[in-house]
């Protein structure tokens, strides 16, 4: 299990050092601006939704390495994805942040969804949860077409 939880910690740290799809993406139609005042991690969120599909996604922001990761990994999960299954993405991934998924048992019906399990490790610490779920809930805040977030 040390092995594993070895790799789980380099693909975040890799991912928050080096996010993949960070900045605003040219024609985005959905933004969203995310804030946790207990550490202080900020994002924004930029969607491009089309026939009700994200077709692009990209995030800005500033915060820890857990935030950063966590929304890097989630822009690269959604992008080409039907708003349905976004918004099913975003429940699955709050159940596992919350404990309510085990993620021994699998994650996703996907190796897609499978990525986001390198984040369930968080979840031994609660507090540090908040920055996992920062760009996931503004994402979902863009999705339904509000401005601002805040874990608080």
């Amino acid at each position: 299990m040390s092995d594993l939880r070895d790799l789980y910690q380099e693909v975040i740290l890799d991912h928050g050092k080096n996010p993949r799809n960070h900045g605003r993406p040219a024609g985005c139609n959905r933004t969203s601006h995310g804030y946790n005042p207990l550490c202080g991690d900020k994002v924004t969120i930029y969607l491009t939704v089309e026939d009700g599909v994200v077709t692009n996604v990209g995030f800005e922001g500033t915060g820890c390495a857990i935030s950063m990761a966590s929304a890097s990994l989630m822009t690269e999960v959604l992008k080409g994805k039907a708003v349905a299954d976004v918004e099913t993405i975003f429940r699955r991934f709050h159940e596992l942040m919350t404990g309510e998924d085990d993620p021994v048992d699998g994650f996703g019906e996907s190796m897609e969804l499978d990525k986001l399990l390198v984040l369930s490790g968080v979840r031994e610490f609660p507090i540090r949860v908040k920055c996992a779920t920062l760009a996931w809930h503004t994402m979902n805040a863009a999705v339904e077409g509000r401005d601002d977030v805040s874990t608080e």
